[in-house]
């Protein structure tokens, strides 16, 4: 492993980071006061730039650089969560949002459990998971009695830099750094297929960083669209509208209400979501291709094809379910287009409370969270194209059963997909359904008085990167309820979710860290060996 690779990156990424945290500190003096600011806001800025300076005047070399490997993109992908994590929760905890140093006569344990909550928070917020902890029991700005709206009473600041956070997320931390990474160092590509959800990546542009300016302008322009859309003919206030963009268009799912998008019980702002919640879930890729008049091309797409069938289907299921239990047929279109949509993009917003609904529903919702929508996109889950795949190589494998000597190649837009594209695919899948097993056996010593229900539930949507779940912690509920060991444990599962899951399992791997050293020596070592073995050359 080569460290000083790791600094340069994880120091230009904290650096970047606290260019939000920034803006937000100076809106929070306009919309709070002097006061807030400072206490929630100043130590991470400083915290934030101070540690990336260190990073580069010390961990890096002159010619790193130049040194880029796969492996260390990888693993400075990886990491880069943890770290940004650290500094995000800092404004919750500082701020009052949850139990820290400046509430008043709070204990160490208080503090600590504070401490968890913001951690959580952050991870939640920056993999775009949108589960919240924010109650009138959790957090000192909920007066009970007084504050009806726990999240609503939050600083305007810090709910604005809660919804930035799931923005910087969605697109990826990384990419926001690549357009600045590309020009210090080479290897933007790797750094890219490392953070970068679904089995490939489409350069829209010859170079990685005018295709990291492609992708953040589309993102850009569809955020600042459907804040007008909000606040023109929706009616939310400039505040809500812009919150409200940033965590659609990433389809994280926060909002500045408890009752989330149930809140306005609005048509219109239903609507306008539901289109940016879709147009979210939808590989990046092909927006711009239909933006370059290419349509024949983007409409073609297998994979965008078939995440119209996938949602309709499950709208049509969802919407039959409701009607059957005598909900009126508006009612059912309007909560079932909705509901499906939101989990299917794995947004999180909620318009009513599902767990109301027929068991059918909930297995279809389920079903949803763990696929996902379309690679490339800013949605969770498994991601379609793999499912499509995989579902191409159970039909191979069948026809080989009964026609052993035809030679049928998996094919994907008319392509033929490599078979290291299908090992990976499968791994990927192999490694999902592991993960799954054991974090569902561990939630349930964590977790040993809540039902089945609720295990798998926060376990999915964890991985999913959705946000509500099922049982006690539905879209009506709040995961505060959880004890701090299963909180933690499920910010890993939310960490595993939003990269590639072999992206993060390499950094169990024990070679990853191997001295550099170690590994020139082991290979002059092998190199000397086989020249010992007689007839080899």
């Amino acid at each position: 492993m080569r460290f000083d690779v790791l600094s340069l990156i994880l120091g230009w990424t904290l650096i970047a980071i606290s260019i939000p945290l920034v803006i937000c500190g100076i809106i929070t003096v306009w919309l709070d006061d002097l006061e807030m600011a400072l206490r929630a806001f100043l130590i991470p800025t400083i915290l934030s730039p101070a540690i990336g300076f260190l990073m580069l005047k010390f961990g890096t070399r002159n010619d790193t650089a130049d040194r880029l490997r796969d492996r260390e993109a990888f693993a400075a992908v990886a990491l880069i969560y943890p770290i940004v994590v650290f500094i995000g929760l800092l404004p919750y905890w500082l701020g009052g949002v949850f139990v820290g140093p400046f509430a008043a006569d709070a204990g160490l344990i208080d503090m600590a459990r504070g401490a968890v909550n913001s951690w959580f928070e952050s991870m939640s917020g920056f993999t775009t998971t949108g589960a919240s902890l924010i109650t009138h029991n959790m957090s000192p700005n909920c007066i009970p009695g007084e504050s009806m709206d726990c999240i609503n009473s939050q600083p305007k600041g810090i709910l604005l830099w809660r919804s930035l956070t799931q923005w910087l997320g969605g697109m990826g931390i990384i990419m926001l750094g690549m357009m600045l990474i590309s020009r210090v160092m080479g290897g933007g590509m790797a750094l890219a297929r490392a953070e970068l959800t679904g089995p490939s990546l489409s350069r829209l542009r010859p170079k990685i960083k005018e295709t990291a300016f492609a992708l953040w302008k589309i993102y850009i322009v569809l955020t600042i669209i459907e804040m007008f859309c909000l606040y023109l003919f929706g009616g939310m206030t400039i505040f809500d509208s812009i919150n409200h963009a940033f965590t659609t268009v990433s389809t994280g799912g926060y909002s500045t209400r408890d009752a989330s998008i149930g809140y306005y019980d609005s048509f219109i702002v239903e609507l306008i979501i539901i289109i940016f919640m879709t147009l979210g879930g939808i590989n990046f890729t092909l927006i711009w291709l239909i933006l370059m008049n290419e349509y024949r091309k983007a409409f073609s797409d297998e994979e965008f094809k078939s995440y119209f069938i996938y949602l309709s289907t499950a709208i049509m299921v969802v919407t039959v379910a409701l009607l059957t239990s005598k909900i009126s047929l508006g009612d059912s279109l309007r909560d079932g287009i909705f509901q499906v949509i939101s989990i299917a993009t794995s947004t999180g917003y909620s318009t009513t409370d599902y767990m109301n609904w027929p068991v059918i529903t909930k297995f279809v919702l389920l079903i949803l969270m763990v696929i996902g929508s379309s690679a490339g996109s800013t949605s969770g889950g498994l991601k379609l194209m793999r499912v499509i795949l995989a579902f191409k190589v159970a039909m191979r494998e069948l026809v080989r059963i009964a026609q052993p000597r035809k030679i049928k190649q998996i094919r994907m837009n008319g392509e033929v997909v490599e078979p290291q594209q299908i090992d990976k695919m499968i791994g990927m899948l192999l490694v999902w359904i592991g993960l799954f097993g054991i974090s569902t056996i561990i939630l349930a010593v964590l977790m040993s008085s809540e039902s089945i229900e609720s295990i798998i539930g926060v376990a999915t949507s964890s991985l999913g990167n959705t946000g509500p779940a099922f049982g006690d912690y539905g879209p009506n509920n709040s995961w505060a309820s959880l004890n701090s060991g299963a909180l933690l444990f499920l910010t890993i599962l939310m960490w595993f979710g939003r990269l590639e899951l072999l992206t993060v399992v390499i950094l169990l791997h024990p070679k990853t860290w191997q001295d550099e050293h170690k590994e020139h020596s082991d290979r002059s070592a092998i190199a000397l060996f086989r020249k010992l073995i007689p007839g080899r050359k």
